[in-house]
Protein backbone atom coordinates (compact mmCIF):
# COMPACT_ATOMS: atom_id res chain seq x y z
CA UNK A 1 0.00 0.00 0.00
CA UNK A 2 1.31 3.46 -0.77
CA UNK A 3 1.59 6.13 1.80
CA UNK A 4 -1.61 7.89 0.62
CA UNK A 5 -3.63 4.80 1.41
CA UNK A 6 -2.18 4.07 4.69
CA UNK A 7 -2.97 7.78 5.58
CA UNK A 8 -6.42 7.08 4.71
CA UNK A 9 -6.57 3.87 6.42
CA UNK A 10 -5.37 5.47 9.70
CA UNK A 11 -8.17 7.93 9.20
CA UNK A 12 -10.53 4.98 8.74
CA UNK A 13 -9.02 3.02 11.43
CA UNK A 14 -9.53 6.39 14.29
CA UNK A 15 -13.54 6.10 13.16
CA UNK A 16 -13.56 2.12 13.79
CA UNK A 17 -11.90 2.73 16.74
CA UNK A 18 -14.75 5.20 17.79
CA UNK A 19 -17.46 3.33 16.63
CA UNK A 20 -16.34 -0.19 18.73
CA UNK A 21 -16.16 1.81 21.84
CA UNK A 22 -19.80 3.44 21.09
CA UNK A 23 -21.55 0.54 19.71
CA UNK A 24 -19.19 -1.96 17.50
CA UNK A 25 -19.39 -2.67 13.79
CA UNK A 26 -16.23 -0.50 13.46
CA UNK A 27 -15.20 -3.31 11.44
CA UNK A 28 -17.59 -1.98 8.08
CA UNK A 29 -15.03 0.79 7.94
CA UNK A 30 -12.01 -0.60 7.79
CA UNK A 31 -12.65 -3.53 6.29
CA UNK A 32 -14.42 -2.05 3.05
CA UNK A 33 -11.31 0.44 2.70
CA UNK A 34 -8.86 -2.60 2.85
CA UNK A 35 -10.60 -3.94 0.06
CA UNK A 36 -11.02 -0.53 -1.85
CA UNK A 37 -7.06 -0.47 -1.79
CA UNK A 38 -6.89 -4.05 -3.19
CA UNK A 39 -6.39 -5.95 -0.26
CA UNK A 40 -7.83 -9.45 -0.99
CA UNK A 41 -10.56 -10.23 0.85
CA UNK A 42 -9.13 -12.64 3.53
CA UNK A 43 -5.68 -10.80 3.96
CA UNK A 44 -8.20 -8.04 4.92
CA UNK A 45 -10.24 -9.55 7.40
CA UNK A 46 -7.10 -11.23 9.15
CA UNK A 47 -4.80 -8.05 9.48
CA UNK A 48 -8.20 -5.79 10.17
CA UNK A 49 -9.24 -8.20 13.27
CA UNK A 50 -5.35 -8.07 14.48
CA UNK A 51 -5.31 -4.66 14.24
CA UNK A 52 -8.43 -3.51 15.95
CA UNK A 53 -7.47 -5.69 19.16
CA UNK A 54 -6.13 -2.69 20.38
CA UNK A 55 -8.81 -0.88 19.70
CA UNK A 56 -10.98 -2.57 21.65
CA UNK A 57 -8.80 -2.65 24.40
CA UNK A 58 -8.18 1.01 24.32
CA UNK A 59 -12.35 1.06 24.57
CA UNK A 60 -12.72 -1.65 27.03
CA UNK A 61 -10.30 0.70 29.44
CA UNK A 62 -12.06 4.14 28.97
CA UNK A 63 -15.28 2.18 30.17
CA UNK A 64 -13.75 0.90 33.10
CA UNK A 65 -15.51 3.00 35.54
CA UNK A 66 -18.65 1.73 34.07
CA UNK A 67 -17.86 -1.88 34.76
CA UNK A 68 -17.52 -1.39 38.72
CA UNK A 69 -20.44 -4.02 40.34
CA UNK A 70 -20.96 -6.18 36.72
CA UNK A 71 -18.54 -8.89 37.66
CA UNK A 72 -20.22 -11.37 39.18
CA UNK A 73 -22.51 -11.38 35.94
CA UNK A 74 -19.70 -11.00 33.58
CA UNK A 75 -17.50 -13.36 34.18
CA UNK A 76 -19.54 -15.81 33.63
CA UNK A 77 -20.23 -14.27 30.02
CA UNK A 78 -16.78 -14.03 29.45
CA UNK A 79 -16.37 -17.72 29.39
CA UNK A 80 -19.09 -18.19 27.40
CA UNK A 81 -17.42 -15.46 25.12
CA UNK A 82 -14.25 -17.07 24.61
CA UNK A 83 -15.72 -20.39 24.11
CA UNK A 84 -18.07 -19.04 21.32
CA UNK A 85 -15.43 -17.31 19.90
CA UNK A 86 -12.82 -20.54 20.09
CA UNK A 87 -16.04 -22.38 17.96
CA UNK A 88 -16.49 -19.63 15.61
CA UNK A 89 -13.00 -19.61 14.69
CA UNK A 90 -13.26 -23.43 13.71
CA UNK A 91 -16.02 -22.72 11.49
CA UNK A 92 -13.88 -20.03 9.96
CA UNK A 93 -11.49 -22.70 8.86
CA UNK A 94 -13.80 -25.15 7.96
CA UNK A 95 -17.06 -23.72 6.38
CA UNK A 96 -17.56 -21.65 3.69
CA UNK A 97 -18.29 -17.81 4.56
CA UNK A 98 -21.42 -17.64 2.21
CA UNK A 99 -23.19 -20.28 4.92
CA UNK A 100 -23.08 -16.92 7.78
CA UNK A 101 -23.32 -14.62 5.39
CA UNK A 102 -27.01 -15.31 4.68
CA UNK A 103 -28.19 -14.99 8.49
CA UNK A 104 -25.75 -11.72 9.05
CA UNK A 105 -28.68 -9.63 7.47
CA UNK A 106 -31.18 -11.16 9.93
CA UNK A 107 -29.54 -10.79 12.98
CA UNK A 108 -28.18 -7.34 12.83
CA UNK A 109 -32.42 -6.42 12.09
CA UNK A 110 -33.16 -8.66 15.05
CA UNK A 111 -30.30 -7.00 17.23
CA UNK A 112 -31.47 -3.43 16.19
CA UNK A 113 -35.23 -4.31 16.75
CA UNK A 114 -33.94 -5.26 21.01
CA UNK A 115 -32.48 -2.23 20.84
CA UNK A 116 -34.81 0.18 19.61
CA UNK A 117 -37.44 -1.73 22.00
CA UNK A 118 -34.86 -2.06 25.10
CA UNK A 119 -36.86 0.46 27.24
CA UNK A 120 -40.51 -1.52 26.91
CA UNK A 121 -38.57 -5.09 26.93
CA UNK A 122 -36.92 -3.70 30.09
CA UNK A 123 -40.28 -2.33 32.04
CA UNK A 124 -41.87 -5.54 31.08
CA UNK A 125 -39.60 -7.41 32.52
CA UNK A 126 -39.24 -5.89 35.67
CA UNK A 127 -42.90 -5.90 36.00
CA UNK A 128 -42.57 -9.92 35.95
CA UNK A 129 -39.89 -10.25 37.63
CA UNK A 130 -40.17 -7.34 39.96
CA UNK A 131 -36.34 -6.93 39.20
CA UNK A 132 -34.43 -4.39 40.24
CA UNK A 133 -31.80 -2.11 38.15
CA UNK A 134 -28.80 -3.27 40.37
CA UNK A 135 -26.13 -4.57 38.61
CA UNK A 136 -25.29 -7.09 41.49
CA UNK A 137 -28.73 -8.07 41.88
CA UNK A 138 -29.24 -11.85 40.82
CA UNK A 139 -30.75 -12.88 37.78
CA UNK A 140 -33.87 -15.17 37.85
CA UNK A 141 -32.15 -18.72 36.12
CA UNK A 142 -34.27 -18.36 33.02
CA UNK A 143 -32.65 -14.92 32.25
CA UNK A 144 -29.33 -15.90 33.14
CA UNK A 145 -29.55 -19.01 31.16
CA UNK A 146 -31.04 -16.79 28.18
CA UNK A 147 -28.10 -14.84 28.75
CA UNK A 148 -25.29 -16.70 28.66
CA UNK A 149 -26.77 -19.00 25.77
CA UNK A 150 -27.03 -15.59 23.67
CA UNK A 151 -23.41 -14.27 24.64
CA UNK A 152 -21.72 -17.72 23.45
CA UNK A 153 -23.63 -17.39 20.40
CA UNK A 154 -22.57 -14.18 19.85
CA UNK A 155 -19.50 -15.20 20.66
CA UNK A 156 -19.88 -17.91 17.87
CA UNK A 157 -20.91 -15.24 15.51
CA UNK A 158 -17.73 -12.81 16.50
CA UNK A 159 -15.40 -15.19 15.77
CA UNK A 160 -16.51 -16.31 12.08
CA UNK A 161 -17.23 -13.09 11.05
CA UNK A 162 -16.70 -10.12 13.55
CA UNK A 163 -18.20 -7.14 12.22
CA UNK A 164 -21.19 -5.93 13.84
CA UNK A 165 -20.99 -8.53 16.90
CA UNK A 166 -21.23 -5.39 19.25
CA UNK A 167 -24.97 -4.54 18.25
CA UNK A 168 -25.88 -7.59 18.67
CA UNK A 169 -24.30 -8.23 22.34
CA UNK A 170 -26.05 -4.48 22.88
CA UNK A 171 -29.24 -5.93 21.50
CA UNK A 172 -29.14 -9.50 23.82
CA UNK A 173 -28.66 -7.47 27.08
CA UNK A 174 -30.55 -4.34 26.67
CA UNK A 175 -33.08 -7.02 26.28
CA UNK A 176 -32.54 -9.32 29.24
CA UNK A 177 -31.10 -6.98 32.21
CA UNK A 178 -32.04 -4.29 34.12
CA UNK A 179 -29.47 -1.84 33.14
CA UNK A 180 -28.76 1.29 31.47
CA UNK A 181 -27.22 1.67 28.04
CA UNK A 182 -24.27 3.18 29.12
CA UNK A 183 -23.09 0.11 31.56
CA UNK A 184 -24.06 -1.98 28.81
CA UNK A 185 -21.95 -1.00 26.67
CA UNK A 186 -18.76 -1.30 29.15
CA UNK A 187 -19.64 -5.18 29.12
CA UNK A 188 -20.21 -5.43 25.43
CA UNK A 189 -16.46 -4.02 25.22
CA UNK A 190 -15.14 -6.44 27.72
CA UNK A 191 -16.84 -8.94 26.30
CA UNK A 192 -16.13 -8.03 21.95
CA UNK A 193 -12.27 -7.85 23.58
CA UNK A 194 -12.40 -11.14 24.28
CA UNK A 195 -13.34 -12.22 21.05
CA UNK A 196 -11.34 -10.34 19.13
CA UNK A 197 -8.67 -11.54 20.61
CA UNK A 198 -9.09 -15.21 20.05
CA UNK A 199 -9.99 -14.20 16.36
CA UNK A 200 -6.49 -12.26 16.20
CA UNK A 201 -4.62 -15.15 17.80
CA UNK A 202 -5.83 -17.71 15.78
CA UNK A 203 -5.26 -15.76 12.27
CA UNK A 204 -1.50 -15.18 13.81
CA UNK A 205 -1.00 -19.12 14.43
CA UNK A 206 -2.98 -20.61 11.13
CA UNK A 207 -1.77 -18.20 8.76
CA UNK A 208 0.73 -15.50 9.82
CA UNK A 209 2.15 -15.21 5.87
CA UNK A 210 -1.29 -13.84 4.93
CA UNK A 211 -1.28 -10.92 7.32
CA UNK A 212 -0.34 -7.39 6.10
CA UNK A 213 1.30 -6.22 9.18
CA UNK A 214 1.67 -2.66 7.88
CA UNK A 215 -1.62 -2.64 7.16
CA UNK A 216 -1.99 -4.06 11.23
CA UNK A 217 0.17 -1.23 12.70
CA UNK A 218 -1.68 1.65 11.45
CA UNK A 219 -5.28 0.34 12.40
CA UNK A 220 -3.93 -0.88 15.74
CA UNK A 221 -2.65 3.14 16.39
CA UNK A 222 -5.31 4.54 14.68
CA UNK A 223 -8.21 2.25 16.55
CA UNK A 224 -6.57 2.87 20.03
CA UNK A 225 -7.02 6.88 19.79
CA UNK A 226 -10.55 6.46 18.44
CA UNK A 227 -11.05 4.00 20.61
CA UNK A 228 -10.07 6.58 23.78
CA UNK A 229 -12.10 9.27 21.84
CA UNK A 230 -15.15 7.19 21.95
CA UNK A 231 -15.03 6.23 25.20
CA UNK A 232 -14.21 9.85 26.31
CA UNK A 233 -16.97 11.33 24.34
CA UNK A 234 -19.54 8.16 24.11
CA UNK A 235 -19.84 8.17 28.34
CA UNK A 236 -21.56 12.05 27.71
CA UNK A 237 -24.75 10.64 25.29
CA UNK A 238 -27.85 10.43 26.99
CA UNK A 239 -29.27 7.27 26.45
CA UNK A 240 -31.40 7.65 23.56
CA UNK A 241 -29.11 9.30 21.53
CA UNK A 242 -26.93 6.24 22.05
CA UNK A 243 -29.81 4.49 21.01
CA UNK A 244 -29.99 6.76 17.87
CA UNK A 245 -26.10 6.81 17.34
CA UNK A 246 -26.35 2.20 17.54
CA UNK A 247 -29.49 2.16 15.33
CA UNK A 248 -28.01 4.49 12.71
CA UNK A 249 -24.26 2.93 12.90
CA UNK A 250 -26.57 -0.38 12.63
CA UNK A 251 -28.15 0.22 9.59
CA UNK A 252 -25.41 1.40 7.87
CA UNK A 253 -23.71 -1.84 8.62
CA UNK A 254 -26.45 -3.42 7.16
CA UNK A 255 -27.01 -1.81 3.81
CA UNK A 256 -23.11 -2.12 3.62
CA UNK A 257 -23.75 -6.32 4.07
CA UNK A 258 -26.69 -6.51 1.66
CA UNK A 259 -25.04 -4.35 -1.23
CA UNK A 260 -21.62 -6.42 -0.99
Amino acid sequence: MTLGELALLAIAAIAAGAINALVGSGTLITFPTLIAFGVVPVSATMSNAIGLVAGSASGAWGYRRELRGQWKRLRWQVIMSLCGALVGCWLLLHLPETVFATVVPGLLVLALLLVVFQPRIQDWVRRRTGGSSDADAPLGRGRMILLLVGTFAVGIYGGYFTAAQGILLMGLTGALLSEDLQRLNAAKNVLALVVNVVAAVTYTLVAPDRILWDVVLVIAVGSTIGGLLGARYGRRLRPGALRVVIVVVGLIGLIRLLMS
